[in-house]
């Protein structure tokens, strides 16, 4: 019941931060709701840990963990699960954005948002909008990290954001599929990099330091193509 609770709860702050912290910062310079979002989820962090506390909680099992053998591969129920849900998620959040035109308005307000209000698109209703779907989006990928893991923590969605933001960054911001295929490149060089960082240090770093490759990885997509795999060079507008 918790779990299918945070859905519309997170959705709800989605569109109060929304409201409260984004709308006000709507002209100001690129800079701005950057530094918006990192005071943002400190703030959120913080109130949860006053709400729970610091201390991690037990999760309940959602699904019945089983496990499969494939290829010398073992890959639990859950895993299955998480897979599953995420391409379904991708799949909905594709063909909203693509095929929907719910989704062509946010694509026109995302490209220019004067031009799509003259076109009768109420800007301020799409962003909040695409704010609201994000947050429940977020929600769900919540309730599977925790699945995954069997706890809940105030603070265990920090570092899957930044990695998130890698992602998407790898495989080119605002390309749905290009995130699709960061996330999977990133999840790839990480398990590698955890593999084989021992043998290639002499073991003077272990496996706990596999999050430094997501971090690698995006100052080099940064340097090279700061674009990402499947992005457009496109020049900043007037």
């Amino acid at each position: 019941v918790a779990a299918g609770c945070a859905i519309p709860v997170c959705m709800l702050i989605g569109y109060a931060m929304e409201r409260a912290a984004y709308r006000p910062l709507r002209g100001a310079p690129r800079l701005a709701p950057l530094i918006t979002a990192i005071g943002v989820s400190i703030i959120l962090q913080h109130l949860a840990m006053l709400i729970w506390s610091r201390n991690p909680l037990a999760f309940p099992q959602i699904i019945k963990v089983e496990s499969y053998h494939l290829a010398g591969a073992t890959i639990t129920s859950v895993q299955i699960a998480i897979l599953s849900i995420s391409l379904a998620m991708m799949a909905g959040l594709a063909a909203l954005v693509y095929r929907t035109r719910l989704g062509t308005a946010m694509r026109a307000t995302a490209h220019n948002p004067q031009v799509a209000g003259l076109m009768g698109i109420d800007a301020n209703r799409i962003i909040a909008l695409t704010f609201v779907i994000g947050a429940g989006l977020a929600a769900v990928a919540g309730v599977m990290v925790a699945s995954y893991y069997g706890i809940a923590h105030y603070a265990m969605g920090s570092q899957l954001g930044l990695k998130a933001f890698c992602a998407a960054v790898l495989g080119g911001i605002g390309n749905i599929p290009g995130a699709m295929l960061g996330g999977v490149l990133l999840g790839v060089v990480e398990a590698l990099g955890a593999g084989y960082i021992g043998d290639l240090t002499g073991n003077m770093f272990g496996s706990n330091y596999q999050d430094v490759f997501a971090f690698i990885v995006l100052i080099a997509v940064l340097v090279l193509r700061p674009s990402g795999l499947l992005g457009e060079r496109v020049g900043d507008r007037a």
